[in-house]
C-alpha cells in the first residue's frame, strides 16, 4: 500500500483532520453526551461539530485551538438543540 501523497513536503490536509478526529472525538463525544443526556443526539451532534470545524481547519494550526472550536461549537449546538 502506497502512502498518500504530501503537498509540498506536508502531511495532507485530510490526513491531518482524521488523526485530529482521532485524537478528540473520545473527548468530544463524552462531552456531548453528558450535555445532551442522549446517545443519538451526542453522535449528531459531535460529527456536526467536526465537519463544520473542517472548514476552519485552513486557518487553524495548534490542536489547542482546534479543540477549543471543537468544544464551543458542541456547546453552541446543545445549547441550540435545548432551545428548540
Amino acid at each position: 500500500m502506497r502512502a498518500p501523497p504530501r503537498r509540498n513536503g506536508n502531511v495532507p490536509k485530510s490526513s491531518r483532520f482524521d488523526v485530529l478526529v482521532a485524537r478528540h472525538y473520545p473527548a468530544v463525544y463524552s462531552f456531548a453526551s453528558r450535555l445532551t443526556d442522549d446517545p443519538r443526539e451526542a453522535i449528531a451532534l459531535t460529527r456536526d461539530a467536526f465537519n463544520s470545524t473542517r472548514k476552519q481547519l485552513r486557518s487553524c494550526c495548534d490542536d489547542k485551538v482546534f479543540a477549543s472550536i471543537l468544544i464551543s461549537t458542541v456547546i453552541r449546538a446543545g445549547l441550540t438543540a435545548r432551545l428548540n
